[in-house]
C-alpha cells in the first residue's frame, strides 16, 4: 500500500503535472487560498516533494513484483454532491482501456445487493486527467482499477471500517479470478 498523507488540494497526486487541477485554484466551486498566486519554486517544491516521491513509491513496489502476478487497485473519495448534482453511487470502480479488473471488482462488490455501484462513475479514468492507473497500471500492462467511496460512507471510523470490510469481502471473492488475470497479463 502506498499512501499520499496528503490532501489533493495541496497537490493531486492522480493529475498529471501539467492538468490545471494539478494544483487547483478552485474545487468544487470554492476558492482554495493557499493555492493562489503560487510562484513556480512554490509549485515545484510540492513537486518534489509530495508528488514524485509519492510516484516513485508506486513504481519501485511494481518493480519489485514485476516477476509475480500483480494488479493495482487506486482508492479515491467523492463528494455525494458535485455542481449542484447528487451522485447516487456509495461505491464506484473506473478503468482506463482495460476494464477487466474493474467489472471483477464490481461483480464481487454487487452481490451483497445492498449498493449503488457506478460503473465508470462518478469518473471515469481518461489519459489527460488522471495519472495512476494509465501511467502505473496500463502502461505497464498491470490489470488496475479506481475504486471511488463516497465521502458520506466514510465520514465516521465505523464506515471507514464498514466500507473497507466491503471491498476486503469482494477482494477476496475475486482472488483467484485476479490472480489468472494477473498472471496473463505478464
Amino acid at each position: 500500500m502506498v499512501l499520499s498523507g496528503y490532501s489533493r488540494l495541496v497537490i493531486d497526486c492522480n493529475r498529471p503535472l501539467g492538468h490545471p487541477e494539478s494544483v487547483a485554484q478552485r474545487s468544487a466551486g470554492v476558492s482554495i487560498p493557499g493555492n493562489q498566486g503560487l510562484s513556480p519554486a512554490d509549485r515545484s517544491s510540492r513537486v518534489d516533494a509530495l508528488f514524485r516521491p509519492y510516484h516513485r513509491a508506486i513504481a519501485e513496489r511494481l518493480d519489485a513484483r514485476s516477476h509475480r502476478p500483480t494488479a493495482l487497485i487506486s482508492i479515491h473519495s467523492f463528494t455525494p454532491v458535485l455542481n449542484g448534482q447528487l451522485r447516487p453511487w456509495q461505491i464506484g470502480v473506473s478503468h482506463w482501456r482495460d476494464p477487466r479488473l474493474a467489472g471483477l471488482l464490481l461483480g464481487a462488490l454487487a452481490r451483497a445487493g445492498d449498493l449503488r455501484l457506478g460503473d465508470n462513475e462518478p469518473y471515469p479514468i481518461d489519459n489527460d486527467i488522471d495519472y495512476t492507473i494509465p501511467v502505473h497500471g496500463e502502461s505497464r500492462g498491470v490489470p488496475s482499477a479506481m475504486i471511488e467511496i463516497r465521502q458520506d460512507e466514510i465520514r465516521t471510523p465505523a464506515g471507514v471500517t464498514a466500507c473497507a470490510a466491503r471491498i476486503a469481502a469482494a477482494y477476496r471473492l475475486i482472488e483467484l479470478q485476479m490472480l489468472r488475470l494477473c498472471e496473463r497479463s505478464q
